[in-house]
Order: structure tokens, then C-alpha cells, then sequence
């Protein structure tokens, strides 16, 4: 009976043991369960007139991060690439939310001094989307592409950005003991049960003792005594309680030892897998994957808006022949031509207007992942009034510029246009004959000579399509005019102007070439009281239609040439082109 205690004490010792380790593993499943969320908050700190959050902060935790800004007055958070963010900003003063403390409590804030003010960032062409906000806004930070992408925010540029900024992140809810817990519990529970219910085995007689019926064993006299076979069987009762004790002791160390390992393991394998650090380096430059090669200047989101933007520009112009309605969305070329084109239509109604600018029916776009300014994107449109497709020529200066129309030419009707890499192709600077056979300096230089010159040494290199009529058209009138101006000597030429030079490599190897000419008509009288006379467009710019001392006028072309892969035996091909008149004076 002195083993029944201990068996006892020992069985409820499991079970509460087991209770309490099942208890422990259900608390970390419910009600001591991690939260879902962690919120963490900005201390106001110097005030700015930017606030740029840091690409490293949408993915720091895994999971979508929601952001709440609250400031005084209207506000403007943007979405854009790491670099065009740092670029836009450039030496304001600005806050930038680098990271998270190491409780997760606080976001990390820190100041860059620099100019008290900026233009406002609303309506900028860098941003992929903006949401405006008055007093309060809560915002989704979801990635619009692949890619790093950060968010700026501002009042006007001039008034301090927000300062109340919360953002919060998804929380590790891992629990890796639960489990393990709670089968280590059950399995106490159980050990504990087990040793209640279960009665050790009593012991077998030794060799010499009694077998139970009276007889003396082989030993003889005293042990076959009704005494001495009690004193036994109680010895042998007490030694199977310690021997069943002893082993339900070590069942339970091992198996308990072999949960403790697995729950140890899989603690270690959570931990593993979790984020090594809650804190972020500041950033101080533009993002390196920005800068890598396939990263186009712009989504087609982004494209489609500035499309609409300098279409609805173009047409407001065009329908008032106002120049001053073009110069937010145009520029360069397309701007002088098209200023002159107003004032010969203002007094000659018979004259042609340029070719519209429509942003419906977007054949293709042309996109560089050339990160530096001045950057360039091409469209090729064909809405209501054009004829055959056209080529749009879009540039952005500077980062705090928009792109701006630069030039237009509508495609040849015998020519294809060139296949080229969507989402972010080459650029090539226009000295740069890598790959090609003609540099795009090269192939700007002979078409120039091969419209200046019918015995041009480019006039087998350099070939149009079936039907493309520009080269020839520009001979002949060229021709003409020498021939019908009796009374007058006349030279032409075709020069390239070389700051608008574009090159875009194609999917072949090859380049798209986009640049513009100027073309110069001259004319002298050949004798004393000869007169020269010119058309009544060219009258408006020149104040007259006649002069005895000469005169000149001037186009401006816009055209974009195909240049062949070096190891191609191919000629270059004209692909678009045009001319607007854009001066005319007498000498």
C-alpha cells in the first residue's frame, strides 16, 4: 500500500502540468494571440515643404501597408519612381520617412535642409498616380508596376507638408509553441491518466520459495512459513510499484524530450524565416534598380495622360490659331511651326493647317529606360483628320518640366514602321554607331545630302518605301523652281540641327533616327531690275511678294529615318517626314 501515494501524487502532477501547458499553447492561439497589425506613428519634427517616404517602407513588413495623413488645408500625395521622387525634389527642404524603430511604435523621420519652397508637384508628368486630399487621407500603398516606387507629399510647395503621418503594417502572428504546446500537454494529460489506471504487475516467486500450496521448498525449514511468504510478497509489491513508476517516468522524460526538440526546431524555423531587422537604412540618391536597363520613363498609364494633355493643348491652339494656348504641352520645332502656320492662315484662309494631334487610336508608343534628362518618348496616332498615321515627338527637359510636343511628321504610306522593344527600349546618343551601320548623326547627314543633292552618294543608302513620296516630292520643287525662276539663281539646303537628335534601338539591332532639318530656299536676281516674286504664305512673313534684292525662305522638317543593323547589306529607309515654313525675309 505504501506505493499507492506516490503513484497518485505523481499522476495529478502530470495532469496540472499537462492543463497548464495545454492552457499556454490554446492562450498564443487566442487570447494571447499576436495582433494582426502594427500602427506606427511620426513625431512632428522641422517642418518642410516636401515629405518623401521611402520605397523600402511599402515592402518592410510583407503584405499591403495603409497610410493615414492628416494636415491642415488641401494636400497631394504622388506615386513615382525612387529617382524621378529625388529628382523632383532635388534641393528643397524636405522630411523623409526612412524606417521603423525597432518596437515598430515610431516611424523614423529625417530632415535635409536645403530652398524653402518648390513648385507644386500637382499635374507633374513623373507621377504615376496622385490622390488630392482635404484635412485627412487614408491611402492603400499598392506598387502601380514592378519596381521600387516611393511617394511624395505636399501641401503647394510653399506651406509645410503634413507632419501627421501613421502607416500600418501587416504583424508577424506566427505562433511556433502553440502547437507543440499543446500536444506536449495532451500527451501529460494522458501520461498522468495512465499512471492512475494502470497497476504494476506483481513478482514471480524466486527459485526455492513456495509455489503457493503449503509445500516446503528445496531450501526446506523456515521459508516455506505462512510468515515468510507474506514478508515476500510484500517486497515484491513495493519493488514493481518502483519499477512501474521508474519506467512511466521515463516514458514520459523522452517523449516530453522529443516534443521539446521538434517545438525547438520549429521555433528555430520561424525565427529563420522572419524579417532579419525592423529598421531601414536611410536613402540618399536615386534607387540603382530605377537605374537599371528596362525600366521605361513612363507607364502606359502615365503615357495615355500626357498623350491626352498635349492632344487637348494642340487642339485648343489650332482651333484659335493661338500660339500662346500650345506653349504648356509644345515646344521646338512644333511650336515655331505651328505659330507660323496661324499667322499665313490669319490672312490666307487657303492655306493648310498642320495635320491634327489625336491621342485616340494609339498605334504604338516608343518608351526609353534612359533614366537621365532630357528624356524622349515617341506615339503613333491615327484619329479623325489624319490620313496615314502619324509620328509624335514628346520631350521632357528637366524633372519638374512636362513633355512637351517637339515635333510631327506623318509616317511615308510605303513604309512600315520599325518593331521596337515595348516597356522600355535603348537609347542611343546620336554619335554612337554601336551596332549599326550609320550613327544617328550619319543617317540625319545623308538624308540631308540625299535632299539637297539629286546625285547625292545616299541616294542607294537611303531609299523609300513603295509610294513614299518626300525625297522625290522635295527634287522635284526644288528642280522646278530652278527651272521656271528665269530671273533669278536659287540654291537649296537640307542641314541638320543637332541638338534634336533621337535614336531608339529596335527589336533587329537596328535604330529609329528622329531629328529635324533645316531647310534653306535661296534667291538672287540675276541682273539689276530683276524681280523676284513668292507665294502669299510666304508674303504674310516677309511683309511683300516682290523684291529686286533676293530673298529667302525657311522650313523646318521633321523626319525619323530606319537604320539597318551593322551586318545588314540593307538601305536606310525614310519612315516619316514633313515641312512647315517658318520664316521668309528679303535680302
Amino acid at each position: 500500500m505504501i506505493g499507492i501515494p506516490l503513484r497518485f501524487k505523481t499522476a495529478v502532477a502530470l495532469v496540472l502540468l499537462g492543463l497548464l501547458t495545454l492552457l499556454a499553447g490554446i492562450g498564443q492561439k487566442t487570447f494571447w494571440a499576436p495582433a494582426e497589425t502594427v500602427t506606427a506613428t511620426a513625431s512632428a519634427g522641422e517642418a518642410a515643404p516636401l515629405t518623401v517616404i521611402d520605397q523600402k517602407l511599402r515592402t518592410l513588413e510583407g503584405g499591403t501597408v495603409s497610410i493615414k495623413v492628416e494636415g491642415e488645408g488641401s494636400f497631394l500625395l504622388a506615386a513615382g519612381r525612387p529617382d524621378d521622387v529625388d529628382a523632383w525634389v532635388g534641393k528643397t527642404a524636405h522630411n523623409t520617412v526612412t524606417g521603423l524603430s525597432e518596437d515598430k511604435k515610431s516611424l523614423q523621420v529625417e530632415h535635409t535642409g536645403g530652398e524653402a519652397s518648390a513648385p507644386s508637384p500637382a499635374g507633374s508628368d513623373l507621377w504615376v498616380s496622385t490622390e488630392k486630399a482635404s484635412g485627412e487621407l487614408d491611402y492603400t500603398w499598392s506598387a502601380p508596376a514592378d519596381g521600387e516606387w516611393s511617394l511624395l507629399l505636399a501641401a503647394d510647395g510653399k506651406k509645410p507638408a503634413p507632419s501627421s503621418i501613421s502607416m500600418t503594417f501587416p504583424n508577424d502572428t506566427s505562433t511556433p509553441w502553440a502547437v507543440p504546446l499543446m500536444v506536449l500537454g495532451g500527451l501529460l494529460i494522458l501520461a498522468g491518466g495512465a499512471l492512475l489506471v494502470l497497476k504494476p504487475k506483481a513478482g514471480a516467486p524466486r527459485d526455492g520459495e513456495s509455489s503457493g500450496n503449503g509445500t516446503p521448498g528445496n531450501g526446506g525449514d523456515n521459508q516455506g512459513s505462512p510468515f515468510a511468504r507474506r514478508a515476500r510478497a510484500k517486497a515484491a509489491a513495493k519493488a514493481g510499484d518502483r519499477s512501474s513508476s521508474a519506467r512511466l517516468s521515463v516514458v514520459v522524460a523522452a517523449t516530453t524530450a522529443a516534443v521539446l526538440a521538434g517545438t525547438a526546431a520549429a521555433a528555430q524555423a520561424s525565427t529563420s524565416s522572419a524579417p532579419a531587422s525592423t529598421t531601414t537604412t536611410p536613402t540618399t540618391g536615386a534607387s540603382d534598380a530605377a537605374k537599371a536597363s528596362g525600366t521605361p520613363v513612363v507607364l502606359d498609364a502615365q503615357f495615355r495622360r500626357i498623350l491626352e494633355q498635349v492632344a487637348s493643348a494642340t487642339d485648343a491652339g489650332d482651333a484659335a490659331k493661338d500660339a500662346k494656348k500650345l506653349a504648356a504641352r509644345v515646344a521646338g520645332t512644333e511650336l515655331e511651326v505651328r505659330t507660323q502656320n496661324y499667322k499665313i492662315r490669319s490672312r490666307v484662309a487657303s492655306y493648310d493647317a498642320r495635320m491634327p494631334v489625336r491621342s485616340t487610336k494609339l498605334l504604338t508608343t516608343v518608351v526609353t529606360d534612359k533614366r537621365e534628362w532630357p528624356r524622349s518618348v515617341l506615339a503613333v496616332t491615327q484619329g479623325e483628320g489624319n490620313v496615314v498615321p502619324q509620328l509624335l515627338t514628346l520631350v521632357q527637359e528637366s524633372p519638374r518640366e512636362n513633355y512637351k510636343l517637339v515635333g510631327t511628321s506623318p509616317l511615308q504610306p510605303g513604309t512600315t514602321f520599325p518593331a521596337i522593344v515595348r516597356g522600355g527600349t535603348e537609347s542611343l546618343a546620336a554619335g554612337d554607331k554601336s551596332g549599326l551601320l550609320y550613327s544617328g548623326q550619319e543617317a540625319l547627314a545623308g538624308l540631308a545630302d540625299r535632299l539637297t543633292k539629286s546625285s547625292s552618294t545616299f541616294k542607294s543608302k537611303l531609299v523609300e518605301g513603295e509610294s513614299s513620296p518626300y525625297i522625290a516630292d522635295t527634287l522635284s520643287y526644288q528642280a522646278d523652281i530652278v527651272k521656271d525662276g528665269v530671273d533669278g539663281k536659287f540654291t537649296f539646303s537640307h542641314k541638320v540641327d543637332p541638338k534634336s537628335t533621337v535614336v531608339f534601338r529596335t527589336e533587329d539591332g537596328g535604330a529609329l533616327v528622329l531629328g529635324h532639318l533645316n531647310f534653306n530656299f535661296d534667291g538672287t536676281p540675276k541682273a539689276d531690275g530683276d524681280k523676284l516674286s513668292i507665294g502669299n504664305d510666304a508674303a504674310v512673313l516677309a511683309g511683300g511678294k516682290e523684291t529686286t534684292t533676293g530673298m529667302v525662305l525657311k522650313f523646318a522638317e521633321s523626319v525619323a529615318v530606319y537604320v539597318p543593323p551593322a551586318d545588314s547589306k540593307d538601305p536606310m529607309k525614310l519612315v516619316a517626314a514633313t515641312r512647315g515654313l517658318v520664316d521668309a525675309s528679303f535680302k
